[in-house]
């Protein structure tokens, strides 16, 4: 931690993430909880640490700072509602606290920092840096003033800063984690363990006899929550698309057959045609005579294979690959390649960037064109969806006047000429009252929430898409969330009734199995037992790697002593019986790499450890209590609804 806490404090950046740190550990130790903490205060008092007084406008003007920092980092808006939901304004009191605290401990231990070492601090941040790597004055002060810092402000928190560091380092340095803590870390994390199993069939159980009416009234008067019927809306509903509008306006005006003729004619070099391709070999040669006594050769009889042979070369020497006419950058060589009549003719020798050449054409791919009766629906589509783009602002437009006018969702895409669609029944969470889910609502989530925001006539927004597009919905009717009947659920209670039974006769066997198990009965002869299942087994179980076990079936597996049992619930159904075959521990090495990340954060955690408790009792020393009035003032919430 010390490594990664003196990195941290050499960017003011840093600095203040510290500080955020810091406040998180105050969190930790619950200082809303510390006795006496409100009461005693000025008007203009936020919170008192020992002598020292913290005013609402330092806390205001270190939220400000943090919620920029946030925004910053974030690269969006955060409202004040989110901020608080994060906690920020906690953060931010919090670190005032401590850092208050601290102070006061500097300065009873004398602690001081030269100008020297400050100023060296300042000039190696990067963050003053120019485009040569050296300390930049101008860059130093834009940077303060975007902060609302001044020079000589910045440096005292600099300096402040840097000798709470030098607190929190005296207390940290060489803090390490006792051997015995690495050894149970090893063992959790490193442990291998590998167990014989056999899984048992739902049809293991048995056959369930039909409950009685009791039974289920029973069932249903413990379980009523799960038979509650939630709030239905019946939605009439506009989704406006690229995709919508195509669709319908194509169904008023379909794209034309000269419309899709003429824009395949416009791209079919580009996007329809696949130009010839040749696969080609050349030699290259000396010089000109050289060039023209191999042609002679050819001409002679001598094979264009025999010619690469004799200079020596491999077919990889001379491959030029497959090549349109296009893709060659020499041009003398593209129009000689391209004018060999058929596979296996050579070229005249030809003067090329890289010297006299000859060339061979091995194989020709005839150019392809893709007719129009292939790519006809396609076109039409993409037509269609270009028109639909440059059309829907106009009808978004269109649609909004006449809401404008007091129409209904259903009226206003009437008079456009589109037709809205009504949603018998919506729950929040998308499904209709068969548990289905409702297809093509745009933007579900958005629409959810907005849907469940809204009442019956009332005049809702537009619901804006990435895509452009938007939803515009009027809520028709409530159908309020309600406890249902026994009589409406009873199919309903009785299939989950037996599937519980079902489940707790197959748990209870599976507990039998295990006894039996444990007292020496083999797992060969369980598993003949029950009608010749197949034993398993699988090995190099870890946590970290648990090879496709589930959560609950892991716990159980580290939870049993080599050659102990147990049972968890199967994947895809049925229950697992196993018995854990063996279990090793690799000797300890914190020098592993993975294993050294696992050190670090311990060594992180026990250093968080040992400030907070630090922070703590220098607090409790010093007094530290807070304002409520002015907290709830600053905050928009009083301390205990924090």
């Amino acid at each position: 931690m010390l490594d990664a806490l003196r990195a941290s404090t050499q960017t003011w950046i840093g600095r203040t993430i510290m500080t955020i740190v810091m406040g998180f550990l105050i969190i930790a130790f619950g200082f809303w909880g510390i006795a006496d903490i409100f009461r005693g205060f000025g008007a203009n008092t936020l919170a008192r640490v020992g002598s020292v007084e913290i005013t609402p406008d330092q806390f205001r003007n270190a939220y400000q700072t943090q919620l920029l920092q946030m925004q910053e980092q974030e690269r969006r808006a955060i409202s004040s509602e989110e901020a608080h939901e994060r906690g920020l304004d906690r953060q931010v009191l919090s670190r005032l606290l401590s850092d208050t605290a601290l102070d006061q401990e500097a300065h009873r231990l004398g602690l001081a920092l030269p100008d020297s070492v400050i100023a060296r601090q300042i000039m190696q941040d990067d963050s003053f840096k120019g485009p040569d790597g050296r300390f930049n004055r101008q860059m130093f002060e834009s940077r303060l003033e975007d902060n609302g810092l001044t020079e000589q402000g910045y440096i005292r928190a600099t300096r402040a800063a840097a000798l709470r560091q030098d607190i929190v380092s005296a207390l940290t340095d060489g803090l390490a984690a006792p051997r015995a803590m690495l050894e149970i870390i090893n063992r959790y994390y490193n442990e291998t363990r590998a167990i014989d199993y056999i899984v048992l069939p739902k049809s293991a159980a048995g056959a369930v006899p039909a409950p009685t009416e009791a039974q289920l009234k029973s069932y249903f008067e413990s379980h009523r929550e799960l038979y509650r019927q939630p709030e239905y809306r019946k939605v009439s509903l506009l989704v406006l698309t690229p995709t919508t509008l195509a669709d319908a306006e194509n169904a008023a005006h379909p794209i034309t057959e000269a419309e899709i003729e003429k824009h395949y004619n416009e791209v079919k070099a580009a996007h329809y045609t696949q130009a010839e391709q040749r696969q080609i070999q050349q030699i290259v040669l000396p010089d000109e005579k050289s060039a023209q006594a191999a042609a002679a050769k050819l001409s002679g009889g001598e094979t264009f294979d025999a010619l690469i042979a004799e200079r020596k070369l491999t077919p990889k020497d001379t491959d030029l690959g497959t090549v349109t006419e296009t893709s060659l950058v020499d041009k003398a060589v593209a129009a000689a390649v391209f004018a060999v009549p058929a596979a296996g003719g050579v070229t005249k020798p030809i003067k090329t960037d890289f010297g006299w050449a000859i060339l061979r054409v091995q194989k020709i791919i005839p150019k392809i064109v893709i007719p129009l009766i292939a790519v006809k629906d396609s076109i039409a589509q993409e037509l269609a969806l270009a028109r639909a783009r440059k059309d829907l602002g106009k009808i978004h437009d269109a649609i909004e006047d006449q809401r404008a006018s007091g129409k209904s969702v259903a009226d206003s895409a009437k008079a456009v000429g589109l037709a809205a669609r009504t949603v018998p029944a919506l729950d929040a969470e998308g499904r209709d009252k068969g548990g289905r889910t409702v297809a093509d609502l745009g933007d579900p989530k958005a629409l959810l929430k907005a849907v469940f925001a809204s009442d019956i006539g009332v005049d809702n927004d537009p619901i804006t898409m990435k895509d452009g597009g938007a939803i515009w919905f009027d809520v028709l009717n409530i159908d309020p969330a309600r406890n249902q009947s026994f009589d409406e659920v009873k199919a309903r209670v009785t299939q989950d009734w037996t599937a519980d039974e079902t489940d707790r006769r197959l748990v209870d066997k599976a507990v039998d199995l295990v006894k039996k198990l444990d007292s020496g009965t083999p797992l060969t002869a369980i598993a003949a037992a029950q009608g010749n299942l197949p034993v398993k087994n699988i090995d190099k179980i870890k946590r970290s790697d648990p090879q496709g076990l589930s959560s609950s079936l892991l716990d159980e597996v580290f939870n049993r002593a080599v050659g102990k049992a147990g049972s968890a619930e199967a994947q895809g159904g049925g229950r697992i019986v196993f018995r854990v075959a063996s279990a090793s521990v690799p000797p300890l090495n914190v020098k592993r790499f993975d294993f050294r990340n696992v050190v670090d954060q311990m060594k992180t955690a026990l250093n968080d450890d040992m400030t907070a408790q630090f922070v703590t009792e220098l607090e409790t020393r010093l007094g530290t209590r807070i304002n409520p009035q002015a907290w709830q003032a600053v905050s928009g919430a009083a301390p205990d609804q924090q």
